[in-house]
């Protein structure tokens, strides 16, 4: 493997469209090579799909009916960083994706320019929040939101945009341990309410939708 190069098991039953994301790939700024690619969810589980840095993963196969959320949720419990590329464009879908772990979500419609950039997200544990995923935070009113400090909300935006906790220790002038202690509540507080952030990516979700930061923000 080439140094930097991000790896991607794809999961998807159209041809199609698993050719043309090798071909956005192949012209992506970071070496992204597809590893496997298969119709089923198999794919991601034997080599050498099992080892992808990123599945990227249609959630209506055609030889399903309902969407594929036990897959996902399967997926994400494994550890895996998981890009939903999906024709549906429901936000509630959107939102339990999230909900279950997902790395982002994506419609088919939103394209090269909005895959290639989440897979190189994924790949080096950075946010992407892409157009509709944004749209669906909006809409999207929560009972569930915990209750942060002052501090604990200072913090979490604080790392939203530093590229480390060391960074943002500076800026605020305390330890990194302090930084981490304070991720680690807000984390608890969201497990609490039934709503896991195990990423810095979905930890960033839960804060968009909340409205402790905003998009353009980032």
């Amino acid at each position: 493997m080439a140094a930097d190069e991000i790896t991607v098991t794809v999961v998807d039953d159209h041809p199609a469209i698993l050719v043309g994301i090798e071909h956005w790939y192949a012209a992506a700024p970071t070496p992204i090579r597809v590893v496997a690619s298969g119709s089923t969810v198999k794919a991601a589980w034997t080599p050498p799909g099992d080892s992808a840095d990123v599945v990227v993963f249609d959630l209506q196969l055609s030889s399903q009916g309902a969407p594929s959320l036990g897959d996902l949720r399967r997926l994400v419990d494994a550890g895996r960083r998981v890009i939903v590329y999906t024709m549906r464009e429901d936000e509630q879908v959107a939102l339990t994706c999230l909900d279950l772990g997902a790395f982002t979500f994506l419609t088919k419609t939103e394209g090269a320019d909005h895959l290639v950039a989440a897979t190189l997200a994924a790949g080096e544990d950075r946010p992407y929040t892409p157009p509709a995923l944004a749209g669906a935070f909006s809409a999207n009113t929560r009972s569930d939101r915990p209750k942060l400090s002052v501090r604990e909300e200072e913090v979490l935006v604080e790392w939203f945009q530093c590229e480390s906790r060391d960074l943002v220790a500076q800026r605020l002038d305390i330890s990194a341990k302090t930084v981490t202690t304070y991720l680690d509540r807000v984390r608890l507080k969201y497990a609490n309410v039934g709503r896991p952030a195990r990423s810095k990516a979905a930890l960033m979700a839960r804060a968009i939708q909340d409205g402790l930061v905003q998009v353009d923000d980032l």
